[in-house]
């Protein structure tokens, strides 16, 4: 592992639910100090209570100034404009963001700095706060999220692409679109919490009263549910089966008005992580139905291997990362095909959390994960200033 860094990390931000980004930053954190830059934006702002709920909480959080969260973890929120296609807005930021943490890096004592950035968004001040090392971590198609303006998401990636010494890709399809602009590019795909969702197969681990009273089957999700979670399908899925019981754990940040007024499915809202193998253990299937478009396409789910870190049987729909685990996944290809597939697993007798399951992502782990990125980022470390501090 990477030992005596110091890293800038370009997140989302730490208050969320704990994504790849932040195993990965928790990892490092053992022999390595990070300095969390909470998000920087990736669409533009709307004129809604909730963007401007968020303007007040991120200036709040800029005055509050740097803090630590974690042993070696110190989170910051820049002041920034998110208008990425406003060339004024830009330079702006450039300046003012590179300022700013130079700031926080001197008062740190960062020397030496690495920046690993997981935004697209940060291309513009990236190379400007004197690191020794630039490392692009693609984990999604950033400018095909709903709300960007996907010329300036992509063309700001042009530039941290062209800048990185090293870029890292969590899927094939990204790894094989990144590598086009940049030699060095690898992938290495999530890992998962084993230990923590192999709770869910513990006999000791209690499911939570709101789950444990609902009838059998429970068809369970969780994760954010946004626009690219197919709820058409879940929809079919509550009406053909009117006896189930589906259950879906998360933020909503999507319209789900289609759901409203279906007695057995059930928005039981955001849980804390570290109750969500109490949640899978009352699961009997587990689903991740996603909308097919090119932002899917890239993506490679966390909670996929979470589910079956949990030993839960799953039902995904059909996007490439999903069809290279054909056989540990059963795949819906259509609403009709999804119940066909969760009604097969109904039928064999193995539903609910399964011990032998969960042992097939063994060698998926956080800690192997970190091992690898270290090597990676070792094989390719040239100092641009060995001694420089930032100034």
């Amino acid at each position: 592992m990477l030992e005596g860094r110091d890293i800038i990390c370009f997140c989302n931000d730490w208050d969320g639910d704990p994504l790849s980004k932040k195993h990965v930053m928790l990892g490092l954190a053992r022999k390595n100090r990070i300095l969390w830059v909470n998000s920087i934006g990736n669409r533009n702002p709307r004129a809604t209570g909730r963007d401007l709920r968020l303007v007040v909480k991120k200036a709040r959080e800029f005055a509050a100034g740097c803090r630590r969260v974690a042993a070696n973890i110190y989170v910051f929120s820049p002041l920034v404009i998110p208008l990425h296609g406003n060339a004024l807005a830009r330079r702006f930021n450039r300046w003012f963001l590179a300022a700013t943490l130079r700031r926080v890096c001197r008062q740190l004592a960062f020397r030496n700095v690495i920046t690993w950035t997981f935004f697209p968004t940060s291309g513009d001040v990236v190379g400007r706060l004197g690191e020794r090392l630039v490392v692009y971590h693609c984990v999604d198609e950033y400018s095909e999220f709903t709300g960007t303006d996907k010329a300036a998401v992509a063309g700001m990636e042009e530039r941290l692409l062209a800048k990185a010494d090293l870029v890292i890709a969590s899927s094939q399809l990204l790894y094989e679109r990144k590598r086009r602009d940049n030699a060095p590019t690898f992938l290495v795909t999530h890992g998962v919490d084993v230990e923590h969702f192999r709770r869910a197969c513990s006999p000791d681990t209690v499911v939570p009263p709101e789950l444990a009273g609902l009838p059998h089957p429970v068809i369970g999700f969780f994760g954010l549910i946004a626009d690219w979670v197919d709820l058409e399908t879940v929809r079919f899925l509550a009406v053909s089966r009117p006896q189930w019981s589906f259950v879906l754990i998360g933020r909503t940040q999507t319209d789900i008005g289609r759901l409203q007024g279906l007695p057995n499915v059930h928005l039981l809202g955001r849980k804390d992580y570290q109750v969500l193998p109490a949640y899978c253990k009352g699961f009997d299937v587990a689903i991740l139905p996603f909308v097919i478009n090119d932002l899917t396409n890239a993506a490679n789910p966390l909670k996929l291997r979470e589910y079956v870190a949990a030993g839960l049987p799953v039902v995904a729909s059909a996007i490439p990362e999903v069809e290279k685990l054909d056989g540990l996944v059963a795949i819906g290809r259509t609403p009709a095909g999804f119940l066909a597939q969760i009604e097969a697993v109904l039928r064999s007798g193995t539903a609910g959390p399964r011990l032998e399951r969960s042992r097939a992502v063994d060698g998926e782990s956080w800690t192997s994960k970190i091992d690898h990125l270290s090597e990676l980022v070792t094989s390719v470390e040239h100092p641009r200033a060995m001694e420089a501090t930032v100034r």
